[in-house]
């Protein structure tokens, strides 16, 4: 626990709220995909999973995990030389010649529109001086991002023997890439043209959801004879997104759209606290310490279903605490199972211990 962590020597007290106190509901939605997740991308709060955890390939889905590492390290106006290997590849492409320039901010266009898998190469390329070098950076910002049980070896996601993740990993990598502008601005296009981007030429998205669900922003397609038809999409739901993986499920549009549905239909949003309030407060010799979070806390919570939130802080703290030190957390929990926490932050400087100094 961040508490155990950080504060030794003090007594945990526990709050504990209702949030509703129906009956809870039982899902029953079955879809018909091998692994499938919807989570919602801000608290990463899990709505809907089968075989979330289950290691499987991916196909061009990979590509978001691409675009991710691209906007990490590479430049947008960058230019890129399409070398004889992106030429060669197969599978989906965008059409690049050998030799033909391209800036940074186009391959991306072109990875995230058309699946080019000449783009992934020639990102790759770049920024990893091969696919091997590329791999190495995907994998360990997948690490960083949590998405821990993914292995990358290509940038363009064909059937590989020890290149695979999970449907949670997944979200979570689409998430993280949600939080970047640009790869908001590309996913949820559904043209663009030479004329008025200054690429090289017009770009038509390929990903058909974005014309079948209102709302809909994103994200990307994939298909390989292993992977099976692959979508992970995202959908503006009130103002709140939510990502839906399904992989290797044949009915992709249709299940992603019966997701969806559930979502909107089972789940809503609740605000719980508003960032710097005061949520609670710690006695000190000195003046009490007040606890906030550092955001809103918007939640989805399922209709008709309780949850419950557990506040764990001190009773009391004997060290000097400094405005922003990490104090508490807050827990929520869908049954006995947490489903969210986030940590509870000091507001204020408080002394606790007089500091004697000695000549």
């Amino acid at each position: 626990m961040i508490l155990k962590r950080i504060i030794t020597n003090i007594l945990a007290v526990f709050f504990i709220i209702n949030i509703t106190v129906c009956n809870v509901y039982a899902s029953n939605l079955n879809i018909d995909a091998v692994a499938a997740i919807a989570i919602d991308s801000e608290s990463k709060t899990v709505l809907f999973e089968k075989n979330s955890e289950m290691i499987i390939p991916m196909a061009s889905t990979t590509k978001i995990m691409t675009a991710l590492v691209a906007l990490k390290y590479g430049k947008l106006d960058k230019n890129v030389t399409i070398s004889k290997n992106a030429v060669a590849i197969r599978g989906s492409k965008v059409g690049y010649k050998s030799g033909e320039v391209i800036t940074m901010k186009e391959l991306l266009y072109g990875l995230m529109f058309r699946s080019g898998n000449d783009a992934a190469i020639a990102i790759a390329e770049d920024l990893g001086k091969d696919i091997k070098g590329f791999s190495k950076l995907m994998n360990e910002y997948a690490v960083e991002i949590g998405a821990v049980n993914s292995h990358f070896e290509t940038p363009h996601g064909l059937d590989s023997e020890n290149h695979y993740c999970t449907a949670y990993d997944l979200a979570l990598i689409t998430a993280k890439a949600k939080e970047d502008k640009l790869f908001n601005e590309i996913v949820s296009s559904k043209d663009i043209s030479a004329q008025t981007s200054g690429f090289t030429r017009d770009y038509h998205n390929i990903n058909k959801i974005l014309y079948q669900i209102p709302g809909a922003n994103g994200v990307k397609t994939g298909s390989t004879g292993k992977a099976g038809k692959c979508l992970v999409t995202s959908v503006n739901m009130n103002g709140h997104d939510v990502i839906f993986v399904v992989l290797n499920c044949t009915p992709r549009w249709k299940e992603t759209a019966r997701m969806h549905k559930y979502v909107l239909d089972k789940f809503s949003y609740k605000k719980l606290y508003s960032k710097d309030e005061i949520i609670s407060e710690i006695k000190a010799p000195k003046g009490n310490i007040q606890l906030t979070v550092n955001k809103d806390i918007v939640l989805p919570f399922q209709n008709n279903k309780n949850y419950k939130v557990k506040m764990e802080v001190p009773q009391k703290c004997e060290r000097n605490i400094e405005k922003g030190d990490i104090l508490g957390e807050i827990q929520v929990f869908d049954e006995n199972k947490q489903v969210y926490s986030v940590p509870l932050i000091a507001k204020n400087k408080v002394g606790i211990k007089k500091k004697w100094f000695h000549n």
